[in-house]
Formats: C-alpha cells, structure tokens, sequence
C-alpha cells in the first residue's frame, strides 16, 4: 500500500513546488520512498506522485511512478493485487517480459492485454491512476468495495487527485466551503457522507468499483464495472444450512489465503471477535507458521470494560499465536486524539479510529502487514438491528429509526443553518427503490454494505494503519465472499444475534465460547462516557475562538449538551456531544 497523487492539467504547467507538497503530504502511507513523473501535453500537462509502503518486490524495480517505455504506458498505484503472480504467468504465455517482482507491472502489462476491462481480472483492493504516453488518456480506478480511496478536486484548466484528502489540501485552490448535504449526512450516518460527496464542497470522492476516463481534453466518462445485489437467487434455494456453512469456510479460507502474498511477515489485529479469531483459525488451517496477533485495551469507563483481552488471550492460546496485549491509559488515548483526528482524510466519529490509531502505532513497529476483520458485520448481518427489518413494512421508516444519530428535528436544534429538507432520508429512499434487493432486511444489509461500510469502517481502518505504514488486508470484502454472502437467505445471516452462518462455519475450527460470547466492540470507553479530561478538551474545541466565530452550531444547544455531557445519545447509545465536538475539531486541525 502507498499514496498517490496526480495533476492533469488541459492548459499551463503543472507547478512543481506544490505538487511536491502534495506528494510529500502522504509520508506516513509511504515512508520508504517517494518518486515523481511529468509529462507534457500538446495543450498542457500532467505529473504523477508516488510514495512507497515496500511489500512486495523491495527492490528499487517496483519503485513508482513506473515507466513501460516499451508499452507506452505509466501508472501510480495503492493497494494489492493478490493474484498477481497468475495473472503474471497468463500474460507470459502472451509474450510479455516483466523487468521488476511486484504487482504494480502486471497492472501495466493486464491494461495493455486486455484495457480497461482487466480490473476485473483483479482479485485485490486497489486505486491506481494510469496514463497512456501517446494518447494522453488517463484512468483512474478504484476497487469494488472502496477498500483503497481516491479522493479529487478540480478548478479552471485542472484536475488533481489523491489518496488523502488533505493532501488535495495541501496544495490549495480547494472550495473548504461546507457541503450541507454532506453535513446532513455526517450526522444522519454515523459519519459516513457516500461518495462522490464528502463534507467539503471542493473535494469528491471516487466511487467504488468505478473507472474514471479523463482524455486529453478534459472530457470525462465513467464506468462502474462490478456490483452485487443483496437477496436469494432461485437456483440457492434447495442448498442446506450445512451446505451454506462449508461453502463459507471455503469462501473465507481462500480470501485469508489470498492475503498472506507478501514478502514481509504478516500479522493478525486479534480483537477477540468472532471475525478475527476465524480469521486466525483459518491460518491455522493453512499451516501458516508463527501467526503475530495484536490485541488493544483501554481503561475502564462507568463501568464499561476498555479490553477483550478474555477472549483474545483464549485464542491466542487455542492456536499458539505470539500474542501481544497492547494495554494503553486514558491519559494516553487523549494525548494522541489530535494527531488521530488529523489523520482522518474525513472526520470520523466511530471511537475505533482513535483504538486503532494507537494499535496501529504498536503493531507498525512489529510487522508491516496485518489481516483484520472489518466488513464482516456489514455482510454477513453482524448488527443489532438488522432483525427488526424481517417484520416491518417500511424500509426507509425503520432504517431511519435503527440507523440515524440524528434526526431532522434533532439537527434542526443543533446547526445554526436552517434544516429544511430531509436530504438523508431522501438518500435512503431513493437508494432502497433503485437497488435489485426486495425484501426490507436485504435492502437494509444492501445498504450497509454498499455505502455505510465504505465510508466508516473501511475508511477508518485505511486512514488509521497508514498513518503508521502499516498494510491492512480484510478478508470479509473479498469480492467473491460478499457475492456469496449476497445470495445467501437473510435469515441465515441475522439469526442468533447476528452472524448465524459464520458462527456455523466457526464451530469446527473455534472454541465455543469465543463463538457464543455477547457481541463485543472495539471499545475505548473515555469517548463513550465523556468525562474529567476528556470532556476538557471537548469543552475546549465547542468553546475555541475558531468554533465560535465558524458559528456552525446552534450556542445554546452546544451549551445544553457541554453542561450534560451524556444527555444526548444517538438510539446506538453513542455521544451526540462527541460528534459535534470531533466534526469541528477535524476542521480545526486542518485549518478549515
């Protein structure tokens, strides 16, 4: 994994002193080099930077921005294609010599074999740009499920893309100007603003599983090459609960397997879950010698425990991990809260991302890649709340009840802005009529899957592991595995608190009562219970000079909630007075 950035621009020369600074603004998810390449146009230019996480092929012949003279072809590239080497061996047999070990080349080579229609050949996450030497195209991709991001601003005469949105910040020329349906949907969705939106109006997103054409003139197209749709498929219909188990192991055993491609040790961020504990069971499985695993706990919080260490510990000794507890203090967790939210390419409010910036911090220093089993909730309809959808009659009305932190109302009493229509209910509406899913509980885990996952997990384990150069795989957004997961009975999914089927698939490679423990969270309590010194620090960002004079928030309800700290809960029971808080001082860090 790396950072990637580009400039195309249809008139006038690229300025490389900004563009430096671009590049050089993604170090942390790069720290092993950095590269550049320029090319002129007949009516402009273009440059491409690259900075380098070494995985695969250390050596200098995978460095990037990488050169095809002989193909005529360049690309900048973040992520990994896990069947690289048999993609790699195919397009031997066509002829085609490789000059380096890595994955980067066989992009180069599968987009001259097979054009644009190669990334579905790709088993892997990724975004790439690559560009053609005589035509001047350029393409950019990003994978199906949005594992690797792919942030872009564009003004008079240029289009500017990269792998952080700060570092399009770094550059200026950037509308900082608040979207306020992104702001609608920061609030509504945990955070989460689907693409191609983000909270700032000068800045979009990518989508997942898209190709986005820029031709020599500025003209753009763009292309979704791979989608799913959530519900069963008549021809699944006469398969077992037993057939649908195996077929879950074999699933998930080849993604776990398809993740250890590396030429650096590979660990495993151990929660205590059921997700990663299978996840370290299936390596075993695979004979996987000496597995690391890293689990994190935090102090305890108004009686809530800040660890899993129980569990974690359980399956370390199942299957004579090395384990690792990472034990960190409140005073600890407070003390990074703003070098995390700086990290955050979007703010994010999941108490996670602060967990797994400091694990990440630890674990970076051990080993350089990392499996983690993110998605898997979102897939095999892991949440609470997904039951209530077998028997209702309204998808939207009680999406909106489960899901929304805030609703209209609500908002209408904490932003300074009028709120007058309901973007974010409109989005649900209108998502839940165009999607192939039918019934309630498909459209709700359609949705989840789709858009809510990508834009709060995903992201959050993305930003977090490579604000260290740490590499984070997960096997759960396989594509092959959602589209499995996809066709499968709902009921099989959110039976038995959540998760029915890979408690199944568990139970010949688990313990039992890692299988059937009570659904756990990746906990750090200060954030969930704001008190003593952390709420300090939430008091100082609402009450900063910077907070008052962006009058983004209604003063008497900032006061309401500062003088009640745990008086407003979103119906998840999270902080409504965090949210607030970690939206603006996102802002503030990025001088916004």
């Amino acid at each position: 994994m790396c950072g990637i950035c580009g400039e195309i621009r249809t008139r006038g020369e690229v300025r490389f002193p900004e563009f430096w600074t671009m590049t050089r603004s993604m170090q942390s998810r790069g720290p092993d080099a950095e590269g550049v390449f320029a090319h002129g146009l007949e009516h402009g230019s273009m440059a491409f930077g690259h900075r380098r996480l070494a995985i695969l092929d250390q050596s200098s012949t995978s460095q990037q921005p990488m050169i095809d003279n002989e193909l005529g072809l360049g690309i900048v590239f973040n992520g990994c294609i896990y069947n690289f080497r048999d993609l790699r061996a195919e397009l031997e047999g066509k002829g085609y010599r490789f000059f380096s070990e890595g994955d980067t080349e066989v992009i180069i080579k599968a987009y001259h074999a097979w054009g644009v229609e190669c990334v579905r050949r790709f088993k892997g996450m990724f975004a790439f740009a690559l560009w053609e030497r005589d035509s001047g195209r350029v393409v950019l991709v990003r994978d199906r499920l949005g594992i690797k991001p792919l942030y872009y601003t564009e003004g008079d005469g240029f289009f500017r893309f990269a792998s952080s949105l700060p570092a399009l910040l770094a550059v200026g020329g950037v509308d900082r100007t608040l979207d306020p349906v992104a702001l609608q949907h920061f609030f509504s969705f945990h955070a989460a603003v689907p693409a191609p939106r983000t909270i700032l109006k000068g800045v979009r997103k990518l989508e997942p599983a898209t190709i986005l054409t820029i031709e020599p003139d500025g003209t753009r197209k763009t292309e979704r090459y791979w989608q799913f749709t959530v519900g069963e498929r008549s021809g699944d219909r006469q398969l077992s609960e037993q057939e649908w188990a195996e077929a879950v192991n074999d699933a998930m055993l080849a993604a776990v397997d398809r993740r250890r491609v590396a030429d650096v040790p590979v660990g495993v961020l151990l929660s205590g879950g059921l997700d990663s504990s299978l996840i370290v069971a299936l390596l075993a499985k695979l004979g996987h010698g000496s597995v690391r695993t890293f689990s994190i706990g935090f102090d305890s919080v108004g009686g809530q425990s800040g660890d899993e260490f129980y569990y974690s510990d359980i399956v370390a000794r199942h299957f004579g991990t090395e384990h690792e507890q990472i034990r960190i203090d409140g005073s600890e967790a407070l003390g990074v809260l703003p070098d995390a939210i700086r990290a955050m390419s979007e703010p994010m409010v999941s108490h996670d991302s602060v967990a797994f910036y400091l694990l990440s911090r630890e674990v970076a220093k051990r080993v350089r890649v990392v499996q983690s089993g993110q998605g898997a909730d979102e897939i095999f309809g892991g949440y609470s709340w997904y039951p209530s959808f077998l028997t209702t009659n309204d998808a939207t009305q009680q999406y909106r009840d489960s899901y929304f932190d805030w609703q209209q109302d609500d908002l209408r009493r904490l932003l300074a802005e009028d709120v007058e229509d309901d973007h974010s209910t409109a989005f649900v509406e209108s998502f839940f009529a165009r999607t192939g899913a039918t019934s309630a509980v498909d459209k709700a885990l359609q949705i989840d899957a789709e858009i809510m996952m990508v834009d709060d997990p995903v992201k959050r384990v993305d930003n977090m592991t490579m604000a260290h150069g740490l590499e984070a795989r997960v096997p759960f957004l396989d594509h092959e595995v959602v589209e499995l997961a996809a066709r499968m009975p709902s009921r099989l999914k959110v039976a038995d608190g959540g998760k029915y089927i890979v408690k199944q698939a568990a139970r010949s490679l688990l313990p039992a009562e890692v299988i059937d423990r009570p659904k756990g969270y990746f906990p750090v309590p200060s954030l969930r219970h704001l008190r003593g010194e952390f709420l300090d620090y939430v008091r100082d960002v609402l009450n900063s000079p910077a907070a008052r004079e962006r009058g983004l928030y209604r003063r008497e309800f900032v006061d309401h909630m500062l003088d009640n700290p745990e008086a407003e809960k979103s119906p998840k029971g999270h902080s409504r007075l965090w949210q607030a808080a970690l939206l603006e001082a996102w802002l503030q860090e990025h001088a916004i």
